[in-house]
Formats: C-alpha cells, structure tokens, sequence
C-alpha cells in the first residue's frame, strides 16, 4: 500500500478501537538449508530414561520443502519408529545460523535404540530434537532468502531508474517492454527489493506500480551481513540445544555437539558396511592358550586377593535338597481383580472405534467407556481405562469416576504406558490382586509380564466384551420368558 492508503488505514482503526498505530517496513523471513548430507545424532540418557536416534539429514532441490522419511530397521521397535516419526513433524526445527526454519531438506531415521525398562514417550522427543539440532550444527549450512516475482508498469521516463535500483539489489531483470507512454520490467529481485513499493511510488509521483508474487527461495547475497545482525547465539539457545544427555555413575552430564560421535552407543550410519567375504579370517583360541591365560589370570587373583579358601571337590558333587525344599507353596486365592486398559492402543485396534476416531476422538472415547462400563457390570472387576495427554501442555493428571469406571487422563510428560506399569507393579506389591493389562503394544506387554501382571491383546479383550454382551442377552432373553 501506499502512504496515503495507510494513513487511512490508521485513521480507521483509531477511529474504531481508540488505538494509535504506526506502519514499519516488514522484516524478511529467512530460511536455511544444507549443502552436503550429514549425519545427526542425538542421545538422552539422565538417571531413569534413555533413547539414542540416528537421522539422515539430506539437501534437496530449492522449493522442495522438508521431506520426513523412516529407512530404520533393528534395533529399533516399531512402535518408537512411528513415535520418532511423529516428534520429527511436531515441530518447526530452527537452523543455525539466524535461528530461521530449516527447508529444502529429507531427514530419514536411519537407527535408534530404546531400553526395555527406562524409555518413556518423552526421552525420544528429547533425542529427535537433538539429533536434528546436532546434524545441522555439523553440517555446512547455506542461508536462504525470498524472492519475487514482480512486474513494473511506470512511465518510460523512470524506467531508467528502475533499472538501475535492481541491479543495484542483484535482481535477475528481463528485457523492458515499452508500451505506449508506460515501460512493463519483469524482474525477479532477492529480499532487498523490500519497501520498494513506496519509493516507486515517491519517484513516479504515483504512477508507478507493482504486482508481486511470490518466487520461492534462493541462495543469500550477503549471508555475513545477515548473519551478524542476526546475532543469533545458536549454542546459547537452550531450547534447541545440540548437546547430548550420557549417564554415569548414577547422573547425568551434558556432552557437546562435536563429541557426540565419541559417546554414541550405536555404530554411525555413514560407515561403510563392511563386507563379510572381506573379513579377516579369526583363528581360535586353543584350549592349551585358554587354559594358560585361565592360570595366569588365578596368579594375579592370588597375589592380589590371596588363594581362596574353599575345596576344589564341592563344586563336583551333586546338590542335595531336603523334602522341604520341594514343597510348593500353597495356592492364594487372589482377593480382588484389576483390568488397566490402554484406551487409544484400543481405539485405534478396534474397527468400530478407529472409524469413529476418523470423525472425532471424543466420540471414539466416550464409546469406548460405555463399552467398558457394561463389561464391568459383568465382569466386577476393579476397571481402569488410562488415556494420554503428555503432550498437552500444562495438563496434570485427571481420575473421572464413569459409574464404577476410573478414567485417567495422565499428566504432562506422563504417557499411559508409564504409568500403567506404575500402576500395576503397586497394586500386585500392595494386594492379593489378579492384575490384567489390555494392550496390543508389545514392548508394553513385556514390561508388564516382568512386573507380575498379566497381558492381555486388544483381540482378547474384543473378544471377552462380545462374550459378556451374548451372556447378558442370554439371561434376559431368560427373564422374559
């Protein structure tokens, strides 16, 4: 717009809403990029949590965008491949350089590693953001700008100045076009070309205009200059940190962006495979070698710890148990029965209810507890369906009462898996208690296996709902009749 348009514009708004305001000339939107493929890797390991990731940062062709692919097989599980996968489009990943939004880039997770006991949703949040941050802070980065488009209609007087400004703001320009008393100039100039509008507007005595359109992004002019008045501290931004998590002895410590490498729990994914035909050949060890370094190692034992005193011949004999020993222990009838159920890991299992998530969530859920409630009329059983909201930002944990159905809606950072094996471990430990756990996911089930619980399938689960349902239109097909 021109002055005259904003002044308008300002008078409008003061006259509508009692606020004075100033138009400024708009600032450029950056963005950058890479120019060779690189390897990121990221690792979060404090005392209790752990997950390690390797991604693949790749550049692509200018106008390409972020491509977001999953080239990952063992050692990582499925279920945190997709979880990886979900963490790497959440969020607009910063570059570098000016802390601009990174493009024109495929980030492929390559490999991964969890821990059966201490991964929790959250830790893989952490190492993605890592990863991406450490492979961009590896790689040489190139900054972008934007350019436009744009077509000039001015009187052929001016156009000599036209020209002149956009070599002076290193645009690419066509050959003029004279048409009548007006002169057309298609030019496609970089970001100094913003504000632009006003001064041909000034020099034309307004009968200058431009039309713009946006061209994409191109390499900077003058990155440096950028760059310095940017003064972007990227290794002081602690939001978007490179650095990486390790545990030791019992705490975590922070390690650097370019000692990552040398921590790394997995081998880097830009090491050459090695061939097995190209394998040295190992000669073994014969039992006569193994037999001596066994002798020497006893003499270092020995001269450090003195010569054990116990006699050869015990470790021979066969041990001798009494009748005692034998004895089972006699069978407890449990006193209560719990059932802890995973709701999204069975919405999204169950046909029914993965198409009515397809139209809203909610309706999936409050099906889903309806569903519940009756199994549990039948079954009378202590039920508890648990659903995530550890992305929810701020979000504590909720317990709602659904007729005799706890509904729990974690907290923060707390995913359903977590604290469904807290849950269970707590009630087998304080209880005589039969504890089930209806789950599909796999390394869930395992967990809860190793915590005395029992698991049972989202198809198992189907299955004794549909069961409970025949069962009480049996009995009142009985009562009317």
């Amino acid at each position: 717009m021109g002055e005259v348009q904003l002044e308008i514009l300002a008078d409008i708004i003061k006259e509508r809403t009692g606020t004075a305001v100033s138009f400024g000339q708009g600032s450029v939107a950056y963005k950058e990029t890479i120019a060779a493929p690189v390897e990121g890797v990221g690792h979060y390991e404090p005392l209790k949590h752990y997950a390690e990731v390797h991604l693949l940062l790749e550049p692509l062709e200018r106008g390409s965008g972020l491509i977001f692919e999953c080239d990952c097989a063992e050692p990582l599980e499925p279920n945190f491949q997709r979880l990886v996968m979900t963490h790497l489009k959440e969020k607009t990943h910063k570059g570098v350089l000016t802390g601009s939004p990174i493009t024109d880039m495929r980030i492929t997770l390559r490999s991964g590693r969890s821990h059966i006991k201490h991964t929790e949703g959250g830790d893989f949040r952490q190492a993605v953001y890592r990863a991406v941050r450490q492979g961009l802070r590896s790689a040489e980065s190139i900054l972008l700008e934007p350019v436009y488009d744009i077509t000039m209609i001015l009187p052929t007087e001016n156009a000599g100045r036209a020209i002149s400004d956009i070599q002076r703001m290193n645009g690419e320009m066509q050959p003029p076009v004279t048409d009548g008393e007006n002169t057309v100039i298609k030019c496609r100039p970089a970001a100094k070309m913003n504000g632009y509008q006003r001064e041909l507007s000034a020099y034309t005595s307004g009968k200058g205009r431009m039309f713009l359109s946006f061209g994409g992004y191109t390499e900077c002019a003058e990155p440096q200059k950028i760059i310095d008045d940017t003064a972007y501290d990227c290794d002081g931004d602690l939001e978007n940190t490179a650095d990486s998590v390790f545990c030791s002895h019992g705490a975590g410590y922070n390690v650097r962006w370019d000692k990552v490498t040398e921590y790394m729990h997995l081998p880097s994914i830009l090491k050459k495979r090695e061939d097995t035909q190209d394998r040295p050949f190992t000669v073994r060890k014969s039992f006569q070698a193994l037999q001596a370094e066994d002798k020497e190692l006893e003499e270092i034992f020995e001269r450090t710890y003195g010569a054990p005193k116990r006699d050869r011949r015990k470790a021979f004999e066969p041990v001798k148990k009494t009748a005692a020993q034998y004895k089972s222990k006699p069978y407890v009838r449990p006193d209560k029965e719990y059932l802890l159920v995973d709701g999204y890991n069975i919405i999204f299992a169950w046909e029914e209810l993965k198409k009515l998530a397809d139209q809203s969530i909610d309706l999936a859920r409050s099906r889903l507890i309806n569903i519940m409630s009756s199994y549990q009329g039948y079954k009378r059983c202590e039920l508890i369906i648990v659903f995530d909201a550890y992305k929810v930002s701020g979000s504590r944990r909720e317990i709602e009462q659904e007729g005799h159905v706890s509904v729990i809606y974690t907290k923060e950072h707390e995913t359903a898996d977590s604290y469904i094996e807290r849950a269970a471990r707590g009630i087998a430990r304080s209880e005589n208690a039969r504890v089930r756990v209806a789950t599909s996911d796999g390394l869930e089930q395992v967990i809860i296996m190793g915590g005395g619980a029992l698991r049972m399938s989202a198809s198992e689960l189907l299955e004794e709902v549909k069961a409970a349902e025949n069962s009480a239109e049996k009995y009142l097909d009985k009562r009317r009749s």
